[in-house]
């Protein structure tokens, strides 16, 4: 029987209790062996951001706050591929690596606003389960107007925290206890500062 791997993507700068919280959750939700935060590279929709700490002290820091957590693994697997990266180049790649393994897309509710912009969405909504968690009562009715049998809804528990917010209050010179795992925070609060 083939490994369930939900792919989980995101700059992750930095990582923060509440990816780690929404990734416990799809997993259970979306019946997934593992999920695999996947550290991707600049988006191609979001160019221009001088804030991105460098890819692999991003992954190092994702390695770090997942030690010991079961089932979902910290992957550095699309800094290692061509450029520009596009989630379905990188589906393709994973599909030909781990021909045993079946993959599942993980996307938030602001991502599922705009997928239809993203490089060849047909193709991945054709050849992929994607799962999509909404951050509002509007994704939720967006999601259902947009979606097809291929796509399934989990109402996940946000935790009212965000990477920007991370950085925001480290450049603030204010505590992030709470916000990231506490074996990261003493770096993340040097790296960022």
């Amino acid at each position: 029987m083939s490994k369930r791997i939900g792919i989980f993507g995101g700059s992750f700068n930095p990582i923060h209790n509440g990816h780690i919280a929404l990734a416990r959750q799809l997993r259970m939700a979306a019946g997934l062996d593992e999920v695999w935060l996947m550290v991707s590279l600049q988006n191609p929709l979001k160019q221009g951001r001088t804030d991105l700490l460098d890819d692999q002290m991003r992954y190092l820091l994702a390695r770090l706050a997942l030690y010991g957590e079961e089932g979902i693994v910290a992957s550095d697997y699309e800094l290692h591929l061509p450029r520009p990266s596009y989630t379905w180049n990188t589906l393709q790649h994973l599909c030909a690596d781990y021909p045993d393994y079946s993959f599942t897309l993980l996307i938030g509710g602001d991502n599922w606003q705009g997928f239809h912009r993203w490089y060849r969405a047909e193709d991945i909504l054709r050849e992929f389960p994607v799962v999509v968690y909404p951050r509002s009562e509007a994704d939720v009715q967006m999601v259902n107007a947009k979606s097809n049998d291929r796509v399934t809804i989990v109402n996940a528990e946000l935790l009212d925290v965000s990477s920007t917010m991370v950085r925001q209050r480290i450049q603030q010179g204010r505590d992030v206890g709470g916000l990231v795992p506490t074996i990261i925070a003493p770096l993340v609060r040097r790296l960022y500062r």
